[in-house]
């Protein structure tokens, strides 16, 4: 009888240890090991204690078994060591010692890129210049203005970054304040989420129709992994995010991997769609994905993949020792928009520690396709410390670069930050010189520090690197711009933006002139020249 009641009360403990810890029930998942080795564990335990036979006495100062130890104890620790002992052999002849070359093709990275080719030239509409602290600061302000909702909930942190019909947005749900708010507001749900434009800081909160029942914050059946762990037993989920379709109707993003061994190798196998206002969700395979996803892949996974592949491109025990031809990512990343996508951006360098970069990669999020790009330059944080060294006295800190196609020329743009976290100054540095750095006052806008980093770096442009013509002048016009003068030439079938930093002898060109010009060929219809022969 005491047996059937040992196996109940561990039956009933099972079953509520799983509601709330929720493990895949998935042997490659480490979860699932802990939940049967506690559980083993605590039959044990109680086992002990409802055995008349299992006896604690004090001997001294310790506690100690009357008689020998109990079988139950061995029982105990034989279980707790043969999990263990399985775990650590099935991951030892799963893991790289063995299979480095598996490691190393976790991800196809494509090395046959051209910067110049691949890269289009910056669009700035399109240019997140707000990282993830600086936008929690504006959306954080958008709910302290909402009196009726700052009591009752809280802005979440997730801030995805996510391509919004052609705007660069972060987003991110509010969530319950605690149990109490959840009780009493769980009928109408979350009523809404929070949008800030990457672009200009454009912050504001978007109420819902009907609110969103199932979020991470609520709880019990209204929980989100919850309900979507009693829907997906075996599935392993990674990372969960939270996006807007085009029409801007919420949904959570939850990518699924797979893994070797236990917990190792992951590679994602898919995304589930899951709809917090309904509880209706979807799973998708990888090429399935519809398109306005913009995050199956997370960051975390992708640069542990990258760094496997240039860690492991000689072997393992090249790895280790030779370290011949190993590189690494650099401890940063950030995101670019392009193609209606969020790339990952981050740079590569030598295992061994130093100032530069060997090139940078990029990695589209919703497909995980990986491009990198033999670049040579300043790694970044050394770009960041000589931006900041420029304004020192301000005590301004350096947002992680964006890398840009700048007049074809790779360049680091960063965002100049003060205490509190708000945007001060803009600046440009070029990738290939990081001591070429130029700033300027964020107030008068990104153009205008683009403007000032050419004006003031355009000595550096080699004429090798210009395409020379000489035009004939058929309309002439000028413009003062942010207190420069710029002319305006058109010629046949050409339109060109000359500033008057060139040279005075721009002042007496005429129309019908012959003049010599270098520019860049970009896909702008203006170009803008860079020297005047």
């Amino acid at each position: 009888m005491k047996r059937i009641i040992n196996i109940l009360v561990t039956l009933i403990v099972a079953a509520l240890v799983y509601y709330f810890t929720l493990p895949a029930l998935n042997f490659h998942s480490i979860g699932i090991y802990i939940y049967i080795g506690f559980i083993a564990v605590f039959y044990g335990v109680i086992s002990m204690i409802n055995d008349p036979n299992v006896k604690l006495v004090m001997k001294g100062k310790q506690l100690r078994f009357e008689d020998n130890a109990p079988i139950q104890l061995f029982i105990i620790i034989i279980t707790i060591v043969a999990i263990t002992t399985l775990i650590v052999v099935v991951n030892f002849f799963s893991g790289p010692i063995f299979n480095a070359s598996k490691y190393q093709k976790r991800i196809y990275v494509n090395e046959d890129c051209s910067f110049e080719n691949d890269i289009p030239e910056v669009n700035f509409n399109h240019l997140p210049l707000l990282d993830r602290d600086s936008s929690q600061v504006l959306g954080d302000r958008v709910m302290g203005q909402m009196n009726d909702l700052v009591s009752q909930f809280y802005v979440s942190n997730m801030y995805t970054q996510i391509n919004y019909n052609d705007s660069i947005m972060r987003v991110t749900p509010l969530d319950y304040a605690d149990i109490f708010k959840w009780l009493s507001n769980r009928k109408q749900g979350v009523p809404g989420y929070i949008t800030v434009n990457s672009v200009n800081g454009e912050s504001k909160l978007t109420r819902l129709d009907k609110g969103m029942k199932y979020t991470q914050s609520a709880y019990f059946n209204d929980n989100l992994y919850r309900k979507l762990r009693f829907k997906y037993l075996t599935e392993n989920f990674d990372k969960i995010s939270f996006e807007i379709d085009n029409e801007g109707n919420p949904y959570y993003i939850i990518t699924t991997v797979k893994y070797v061994g236990v917990g190792l190798r992951a590679k994602v196998s898919g995304v589930i769609i899951f709809n917090p206002v309904t509880g209706e969700s979807t799973k998708y395979k990888v090429e399935d994905i519809p398109e306005w996803v913009d995050v199956a892949y997370s960051a975390s996974l992708l640069i542990e993949q990258i760094n496997d592949w240039g860690q492991y491109k000689n072997g393992f025990w090249n790895s280790m020792f030779g370290q011949k031809n190993v590189v690494s990512t650099t401890e940063g990343y950030n995101y670019l928009a392009m193609n209606d996508d969020i790339y990952l951006y981050t740079g590569i360098t030598s295992v061994v520690s130093d100032e530069s970069n060997l090139g940078f990669i990029l990695s589209n999020m919703r497909t995980g396709e990986t491009n990198y790009y033999s670049v040579a330059g300043a790694e970044e944080y050394s770009a960041m410390s000589s931006a900041e060294g420029q304004v020192q006295d301000m005590g301004y800190k350096s947002t992680f670069p964006l890398l840009i196609n700048l007049n074809g020329n790779p360049t680091y743009v960063v965002s100049l930050k003060d205490s509190s976290g708000l945007v001060k100054m803009y600046g440009f540095i070029d990738v290939k010189d990081y001591q070429k750095v130029v700033v300027t006052d964020s107030s008068k806008g990104i153009n205008v520090a683009k403007d000032n980093y050419i004006q003031n770096t355009k000595s550096e442009v080699k004429d090798e690197e210009l395409i020379i013509e000489e035009v004939q002048v058929k309309s002439i016009n000028t413009a003062i711009i942010n207190g420069y003068t710029y002319y305006y030439i058109t010629t046949n079938d050409k339109k060109f933006k000359l500033s008057i930093s060139l040279g005075d002898k721009l002042a007496y060109i005429n129309i019908g002139d012959t003049i010599k010009i270098g520019y860049f060929e970009t896909e702008k219809d203006i170009k803008e020249v860079e020297r005047l022969y």
